[in-house]
């Protein structure tokens, strides 16, 4: 599959981004890498040398994360699932992360599909789209400590909710390290202590806000960051019965995940249905979404 580039836009609005390492003794710390092939970084406020090994656990993270979740690597976990059609046993992250899935599939009235995958595969490279259609199905995959289960022609793509899994475990890292004023920026944003500013920006309407926030996360998708056909965008409804709805979405949440998660799906949610999120998932504490014609609204 052609690596897909950083499809969230949601970029740091604060100053501390342009701080050199090691700026001050205690002072903010910056850490700057690749994870799941995009850009990422870490800012916390400590001394150099508490800062420098907490990065070197940091890049250990990283690695095992994108050797459960890659699709780029063939040996990945996932990789490794998708060819076979079973993983047992499962690695708990895995566990974990695909509990999560099915909270978030059943939030969304079933609009976060991780099973979009082969049909993700078939637009892209001119594939029979509508056989792979017939894989999609969350409700047949099986899952539990024991392994994990795909039905005939299934596979899973986790991008719409990795990136924040991954960005969740890198916080909870650091935090068990000590350290109490922690930005993580691994394409989602998890953050620890603040207050953090991060700008809000849509790929049509540019930079049009800002949230400041304190131990939450913040994950945005925008459907047109990546177009795998001149009319198809690559968020795909697993019905293929309808085309995003909004511009980009972003969601505040407890973790990064569930943000991850829940602004894939919202980006092919209706208004009403949008709105009625907050209502029934706990942990959920902001959308704000981008229409089409450049209307911000927050929900």
């Amino acid at each position: 599959m052609t690596r897909l580039p950083r499809r969230r836009v949601l970029r740091l609005a604060a100053a501390l981004v342009a701080l050199p390492w090691a700026v001050r003794a205690a002072g903010p710390q910056v850490w700057r890498g690749r994870a799941f092939g995009t850009e990422a970084q870490v800012i916390l406020h400590a001394p150099e040398a508490e800062a420098r090994a907490a990065f070197a656990a940091l890049a250990d993270l990283v690695r095992r994360m994108e050797g459960l979740f890659s699709l780029h690597d063939p040996v990945s976990a996932l990789s490794r699932l998708n060819a076979a059609g079973r993983l047992a046993p499962a690695p708990p992250e895995m566990s974990a992360l695909l509990g999560l899935c099915a909270r978030v599939h059943d939030a969304t009235g079933g609009l976060f599909d991780p099973t979009v995958q082969p049909l993700w595969q078939a637009l892209a490279r001119g594939g029979d789209a509508a056989a792979a259609r017939a894989a999609v199905g969350w409700g047949r995959v099986r899952h539990g400590p024991d392994g994990v289960v795909l039905a005939p022609g299934q596979a899973l793509t986790l991008n719409g909710i990795a990136q924040g899994f991954a960005a969740d475990a890198a916080r909870a890292l650091l935090v068990a390290r000590g350290f109490d004023r922690v930005l993580v920026d691994l394409g989602e944003f998890a953050a620890s202590g603040g207050p953090w500013r991060l700008g809000l920006e849509d790929p049509n309407l540019g930079l049009h806000g800002s949230r400041t926030i304190a131990d939450s996360a913040v994950a945005t998708s925008s459907p047109a960051a990546l177009m795998l056909a001149p009319d198809v965008a690559h968020i795909l409804h697993p019905k293929g019965s309808s085309a995003p709805l909004w511009s980009s979405v972003t969601v505040e949440a407890e973790s990064a995940a569930l943000a991850d998660g829940l602004s894939t799906a919202a980006c092919l949610m209706p208004r009403d249905a949008l709105a009625a999120l907050a209502g029934r998932v706990a942990g959920l504490r902001a959308v704000v979404a981008v229409s089409p014609e450049g209307e911000v609204e927050t929900l």
